[in-house]
């Protein structure tokens, strides 16, 4: 039985104040830079500490007991205002979603409508890096009603919230924002810079935030998500994704295998696993005891980096509030495009992105969802994954990219929990049970 304690955490160190004076902008509400200064948002200052352990005390798997933390609280409150004032293309909480039976406990989502309601994509699929385009859907066209909060690095090393504050000229905040077509409960996105106009490409700071955004959070139900373009991603402004799902992703539960390692600062170092027995393969990246969360960050920046310049496309997803983190390189758009992906799978019109290589399968057919079983979710993420021999190649670019060496196979065997068959189908619930949310 799941036990979580859900009493808010509000630590002396916060602080609200209120902006000074008025913000003049266009009259439109919007985030575009012709409103400079952008008018008054909420602020979360989080605790800017990238010598932090990685550990550090963070409880990270679903069975364990926590507290919610106040950025939790905040997230949900607002998340939750906006649904009531009708700002989502539909109500996600109706969808249809179930466990599929199986070993790996693949979870299936019947959102028939979502594929014609958001945005198409607006750009070529066959290059990782493409320059930004104003003329293209970008975020700074999005509403103010739907930014949640400003998240930006604190000056103190510890955490702030300000219930309004105005961006000067010559400021670029990094918002988080709804995503107005959400796959779950709480579904958001963190875009650093927003003003700045930055193309889908990972970069040291913006991943910084996005790591740091899954740790102030500090709930193993939220998980932090990137599409590379090439990769799903459908709009070409950096940004994140991140959700609650309280049911643990098939990926988070594979057996995984030390490939590659790098000591840091102090003997302690970064640990790279390659998954087994999972139908994509991919990478997970922790660090190891005493290892700080630059270390972490660093090595999957460096690697990300590399596969952008190499044009591979690939998904992030941050897990266990930022501790472990996994990297897919794909190549599905790859055979999209070479005509050689079974019509079948064609036909469900999954585009298969972070969330569904996680184990989280997005069914837009009524059909689909009511046939949904373990052996169809193999099959479309089998398409996904490199062959043995390109994963290899991938496997050199990494560690060269990020200064990693290889471990001994006998020796690097991780044990990894024994995984018991789903029990049959069951609701994925929409939100961390019995939450209380401060408003």
């Amino acid at each position: 039985m799941l036990t979580i304690k859900r009493v808010p955490t509000l630590v002396s160190n916060y602080q609200e104040d209120v902006p000074e004076g008025n913000v003049v902008g266009c009259g439109r509400e919007c985030l575009g830079k012709c409103c400079m200064p952008v008018s008054v948002l909420p602020l979360y200052a989080f605790k800017n500490d990238d010598n932090e352990p990685i550990e550090n005390d963070i409880h990270t798997l679903p069975e364990e007991e926590y507290e919610i933390s106040f950025l939790n609280n905040l997230l949900l409150g607002l998340w939750e205002e906006r649904m009531s004032q009708g700002l989502f293309r539909y109500d996600v909480t109706t969808c249809e979603t179930k466990v599929i039976p199986g070993r790996y406990g693949f979870i299936a989502q019947l959102n028939e409508g979502r594929h014609l309601k958001k945005r198409p994509t607006e750009f070529r699929i066959d290059k990782v890096l493409q320059p930004f385009d104003e003329n293209k859907f970008n975020f700074t066209k999005v509403g103010q009603e739907e930014v949640l909060f400003r998240f930006e690095p604190s000056t103190d090393y510890k955490p702030h919230y300000f219930s309004g504050m105005g961006v000067d000229a010559g400021i670029s905040p990094s918002i988080v924002a709804i995503n107005v077509s959400p796959i779950e409960y709480g579904h958001v996105l963190l875009i650093p810079r927003v003003l700045d106009c930055l193309p889908q490409r990972i970069d040291r700071d913006s991943f910084a935030i996005a790591l740091h955004f899954a740790r102030e959070i500090a709930d193993p139900f939220f998980r932090v998500g990137y599409n590379s373009l090439g990769a799903f991603a459908t709009i070409n402004h950096l940004h994140f994704q991140a959700y609650y799902l309280s049911v643990p992703f098939p990926v988070e539960k594979a057996p995984v295998r030390k490939i590659l390692a790098r000591k840091g600062r102090g003997g302690a170092g970064v640990i790279v696993s390659k998954l087994l027995n999972y139908p994509v393969r991919g990478f997970a990246f922790e660090g190891g005891n005493g290892s700080t969360v630059r270390d972490l960050s660093d090595a999957v920046v460096n690697s990300c980096i590399s596969l952008q310049n190499k044009n591979i496309p690939f998904n992030i997803l941050i897990s266990q509030c930022g501790k472990k983190i996994f990297l897919f390189p794909q190549c599905y758009a790859e055979k999209q495009a070479l005509g050689v992906v079974d019509q079948e799978l064609l036909n469900t019109q999954v585009n298969p992105a972070v969330w569904e290589i996680s184990g989280h399968m997005v069914l837009k057919r009524r059909k689909d969802y009511n046939d949904a079983s373990e052996e169809y979710a193999w099959k479309l993420l089998s398409e996904i994954s490199l062959m043995e021999e390109r994963f290899e190649v991938v496997k050199g670019y990494i560690s060269e990219a990020a200064n990693l060496q290889e471990t001994v196979e006998d020796e690097s065997i991780i044990p990894d929990k024994e995984m018991p068959d789903s029990p049959g189908p069951q609701v994925a619930s929409r939100k961390p049970q019995d939450c209380l949310v401060l408003h």
